[in-house]
């Protein structure tokens, strides 16, 4: 096709590399890639067109950038997507000042803000009927005058993730587990001592291992009707401190009652573009219950793309060719992995699921977002090489085999 547009895409991860893999697949095109640093995976790729901002997640660096570039290609549409929490703040915070050639499919930021932030979320989701873990809300003030309705081992979890990492400090984790009151208490403590005055989840933790975990990911049309949903049975998950819960290794499935669910959740509030949930299998009561909702495409969303739902098309689609969308629940089974095949092998433990992998393997129905045919430079070749080879440190660092 003629190219009408050019993808503008902010942050520097797996994430951006992968959306940015889509529009070249599709459309063999480069996107336009702003972050922080210049970082693997988007460094020295042939895919991108990268440029390093160490602010370019300061709001008016941020909208500077954004209106510069939509000057230098005002005769085509500039397909703004964020690909991190604070782009993605900022994309709709500014939503009334971009230009007419700029297409941002975003919520508006009073909806976002109070999506990601966990404690208005899980309201939203008593509301409608969606189903989360048991769950207590701590505010400061309470300090250790609480008292915890359900049992550990416990999961503890800032409400508002933005500011929590605004707030850094040396014990930070994304997620953090604890086994008895006293433990959590002194969670709370670091946490709040950072600066960090939002509330704070603690909830009940849902026994399993990797394999229990689930992700859904969907696009939802400017008119806030679901057109894709897609449904990745997590096996392995990262275990770093700052990178726990990230996924390691996906097969896709079908999920007709998880679907229904975010379905409904998603329509009722008119949700527009790309919506991601984290869920986890409670074998106590057969349900799958949802930790957050990611108000953009996850980190993770070239397992969509690879089943057959290219996540770049569905935006083109949409608002360059103006085209009006089936909706599509994704069925077929592939597998998605970050890792090389020997780490996921070695730690995941379930014989059936190493069989449905080497299976798909055979069949060509693997995929690793990172390895593309299309982008072979030899200096990013030998950094993916070492950052590969760097998970089977890593892996037996935190999960000690």
């Amino acid at each position: 096709m003629e190219q009408k547009f050019v993808p503008l895409l902010f942050a520097g991860d797996i994430n951006v590399y992968s959306m940015a893999r889509a529009f070249h697949e599709q459309y063999g095109i480069k996107s336009h890639v702003y972050g922080k640093y210049m970082t693997m995976p988007c460094a020295n790729s042939k895919i991108i067109n990268y440029n390093a901002n160490p602010r370019a997640d300061v709001q008016e660096v941020f909208l500077q950038l954004v209106l510069d570039f939509a000057q230098n290609h005002k005769n085509e549409k500039v397909i703004l997507i964020g690909c991190g929490d604070s782009y993605v703040q900022l994309i709709s915070e500014n939503m009334d000042r971009y230009p007419g050639n700029v297409i941002a499919p975003y919520i508006p930021a009073s909806v976002m803000n109070d999506l990601i932030h966990k404690e208005k979320f899980y309201d939203m989701c008593e509301k409608v009927g969606v189903d989360y873990p048991d769950t207590f809300v701590h505010k400061k003030e309470m300090g250790k005058d609480f008292d915890l309705p359900f049992e550990g081992p416990y999961i503890i979890k800032p409400s508002n993730g933005i500011e929590y990492w605004r707030n850094p400090f040396d014990t930070q984790k994304k997620v953090y587990k604890a086994g008895t009151l006293s433990a959590v208490n002194s969670v709370l403590l670091d946490i709040y001592a950072s600066g960090y005055n939002d509330s704070i989840i603690i909830q009940n933790f849902i026994p399993g291992d990797d394999t229990y975990m689930a992700v859904l990911t969907n696009y939802s049309d400017k008119h806030g009707n679901v057109k894709m949903m897609c449904f990745g049975h997590v096996l392995l998950e990262e275990h770093t401190p700052h990178g726990i819960g990230n996924h390691a290794v996906i097969i896709t499935e079908e999920n007709q009652t998880v679907e229904t669910q975010f379905k409904k959740f998603l329509e009722e509030m008119k949700y527009v573009g790309f919506s991601n949930f984290d869920l986890k299998y409670d074998e106590r009561d057969g349900k799958y219950k949802v930790f957050e909702i990611n108000t953009r495409q996850g980190r993770s969303n070239y397992y969509v793309t690879h089943a057959g739902a290219n996540t770049a098309k569905l935006l083109v689609d949409e608002y360059i060719e103006e085209k009006d969308l089936e909706l599509n629940i994704i069925r077929a089974e592939s597998l998605w992995t970050v890792v090389p095949n020997s780490v996921a092998f070695r730690y995941i433990k379930p014989q059936k699921y190493k069989d449905r992998m080497r299976k798909l393997m055979s069949e060509g129905k693997a995929a690793n977002p990172l390895l593309y045919s299309e982008d072979k430079a030899l200096k990013r070749r030998i950094r993916l090489f070492k950052s590969l080879m760097g998970h089977h440190i890593k892996f037996k660092k935190y999960l000690g085999k």
